[in-house]
């Protein structure tokens, strides 16, 4: 009986893998639905914009807040900009913008198609000749795959941004200044690996939120577990991976 739960969830996060693979492999055959694609990036990138910069601005300005008394106790304030940078560009912010995407555009695609499943729209779609896995699953999946690094680089800069006044406003300090000291200690690994690895974030997010929105039934309730089982499933997993790929990270990158 112990053992149920979890080989429910083992079968559960396998069913999910194997939608994921079909996913890559159909999102290589044609037809390959650009437009609708390009819908769901505007929907999910362009829309997401405000909460995006907006958080990465406040987190920021706490980064920036938190680390100042610290510094200035050891007389290091001058170093205040490099810990806004690293803390942002290294992990920090790719798991924001992960959780923001995931709890927004997630959140919004199980919705969206479970309510398509159960009202049987998806089966219309089918009806007239329509791929609707292509067609409603493959082109959101590749819109997260697509927007989440776009999203993490603008809430790090506006993170930075908001360092900055910060560190302007407290210490006196240029914003040149801040510039320049907050990119001195870091280099490309500081910059491409964590971007890169939120391409793996906004797969795993919209396969996730996909599978779960496609596969819905039970009508209203359906709707409302799938929606809020993709952001649950998406940050857990997010979380796991994250782990992973910082740990190969430094692996590739620091040794």
């Amino acid at each position: 009986m112990l053992l149920t739960p979890v080989t429910d969830f083992f079968g559960f996060m396998g069913e999910i893998g194997i939608f994921g693979a079909r996913a890559i492999r159909r999102s290589f055959v044609p037809p390959f639905e650009l437009k609708e694609t390009l819908n769901q990036i505007y929907d999910a990138g362009w829309r997401s914009l405000p909460l995006v910069i907006a958080s990465g601005f406040a987190f920021g300005i706490i980064i920036a807040l938190q680390t100042r008394s610290e510094m200035e106790s050891f007389g290091a304030g001058a170093m205040i900009p490099q810990a806004v940078s690293t803390g942002l560009f290294r992990d920090i912010g790719a798991i924001i913008a992960a959780l923001l995407v995931a709890g927004r555009v997630g959140a919004g695609i199980g919705a969206e198609l479970a309510g398509m499943r159960v009202t049987e729209q998806i089966d219309a779609l089918e009806a007239i000749g329509v791929d609707s896995f292509k067609y409603l699953a493959v082109t959101r999946i590749a819109a997260c795959v697509i927007i989440l690094p776009i999203l993490t680089l603008i809430l790090n800069f506006a993170g930075l941004l908001g360092g900055m006044l910060v560190d302007t406003w407290a210490l006196q300090m240029s914003p040149r200044a801040f510039i320049e000291s907050a990119f001195q200690a870091m280099s490309w690994s500081s910059y491409v690996p964590p971007t890169a690895k939120t391409v793996v974030f906004g797969f795993l997010i919209g396969t996730v939120a996909s599978y779960l929105g496609y596969n819905a039934s039970q009508g209203a309730t359906g709707v409302g577990r799938a929606s809020t089982r993709s952001v649950v499933y998406s940050l857990l997993l997010v979380m796991v991976s994250d782990v992973i790929l910082v740990k190969l990270t430094l692996f590739f990158f620091e040794s």
